[in-house]
């Protein structure tokens, strides 16, 4: 496998990856509708369409606000159920956006009612397929749109060695003014490179660093390689495409979907997170021993609490969030994601990694999820739809 075309990667065939994509582009939109599950009947309601989009976020004092991120560049602003005209931000000049690459993610700071301070991140067209995290601000006057030239960069991650597995998501974890960014491992079949497990790489890894205003970064005294060999940024090594990741707002347990290879996808699930953890790849694909580790895992890893194969219909996880909603109580506590290519949300228990309550929701490709200042539940399609979760009556 030469690795996939879609957002998040890792197709198992080339064919397929062509075909889904070409599909998702079109604007063909699956995900609105009901369906009856078990315990629990839930509903895709559209929010809105777009081009190609891949986040979509609420930012701390702006509960009838909803940022969505496109691929190409765009964070557009959706208010009293319109999408507004005017993009929030615009960077399509800066962002390399073929294949997996884009405008991937979108981090609002915690105290950004105060300091009106966000983050992107992006592969650049500076460098080369190169991710970068850089800081913006927006306007005094007006919460829907950002200064374009304020821009600060953060920290970029060299990945030149291919233009996929690219990692992609910010969060900060809840009550902290720690900033998470996840990286792949930089692409080729493999990791040849063995830069999921080297200390001395960011590829394939966690990063956690303290944002500051002028744009430059402090590193909290407990990331793992602060003051030892490796570099300062790493708080978990061991992944392969970490493409989404989450925290539970209740109880900051960390859940990271992290795309297979050929045969397996995994949720990896930690809910009291240690500086250090060691995920497994390129030794481990899910719970299985690969031919890829050379050297062999020298430290122990954290198995994952779930995965399932790629076959016919699947191709890439794209992980979601543990639902805190109360008006998802079927769902409560429970982790929610789905298949790029199956489209099918799935949940399951969480530490378990038991199935859960049944969804019964096709999302046509969905790219990403997001979790409202309340608790809501959004479904994002590369096809166009943004939805949100609900509880059909």
């Amino acid at each position: 496998m030469t690795g996939g075309t879609a957002i998040g990667g890792a197709m198992p065939k080339l064919e397929l990856a062509a075909g889904v994509l070409a599909a998702a582009l079109t604007g063909v939109l699956l995900g609105s509708g009901r369906a009856e599950a078990g315990g629990g009947s839930f509903a895709l309601d559209p929010v809105g369409e777009f081009n190609q989009p891949v986040d979509v976020r609420q930012a701390p004092g702006e509960p009838d606000l909803l940022f969505v991120v496109e691929k190409a560049g765009k964070i557009r602003v959706v208010e009293g159920g319109e999408i507004l005209a005017k993009a929030f931000l615009n960077i399509k000049k800066r962002v390399s956006s073929s294949g997996e690459e884009g405008l991937l993610s979108l981090a609002f700071h915690p105290n950004y009612e105060r300091n009106r301070r966000f983050y992107v991140f992006y592969v650049n067209t500076d460098t080369g397929h190169d991710v970068e995290v850089d800081q913006f601000k927006r306007r005094k006057g007006s919460a829907v749109r950002a200064i374009k030239r304020s821009r600060k960069q953060l920290i970029v991650v060299q990945h030149n060695q291919a233009n996929n597995h690219n990692g992609g998501q910010l969060q900060f974890a809840p009550g902290t003014k720690h900033l998470y960014i996840s990286i792949g491992d930089g692409g080729p079949q493999g990791d040849p490179e063995n830069d999921a497990q080297k200390r001395t790489r960011l590829l394939g890894k966690l990063l956690r660093i303290i944002p500051r205003g002028g744009g430059d970064y402090d590193v909290p005294a407990d990331n793992p390689f602060l003051g030892r060999k490796g570099r300062k940024q790493i708080y978990a090594r061991g992944l392969r495409n970490p493409f989404r990741f989450s925290f539970d707002s209740e109880n900051g347990a960390l859940t990271i979907g992290d795309v297979g290879g050929t045969d397996w996808e995994e949720v990896n699930y930690v809910a009291d997170p240690d500086p250090g953890l060691n995920f497994g790849w390129n030794d481990f694909e899910g719970m299985h021993e690969t031919t890829f580790g050379i050297p062999p895992l020298a430290d122990p890893h954290t198995p994952p609490i779930h995965e399932y194969a790629n076959d016919a219909a699947t191709c890439a996880i794209t992980g979601g969030y543990v639902v805190r909603d109360p008006d998802l109580p079927a769902l409560d506590g429970q982790y929610v994601f789905a298949d790029f290519c199956e489209g099918e949300l799935r949940a399951i228990q969480v530490p378990s990694g038991a199935a859960g309550q049944p969804i019964g929701l096709d999302a046509g490709n969905p790219s990403s999820f997001g979790e409202g200042l309340d608790g809501q539940i959004y479904v994002v399609s590369l096809g166009g739809g943004v939805f949100a979760l609900e509880s059909a009556p």
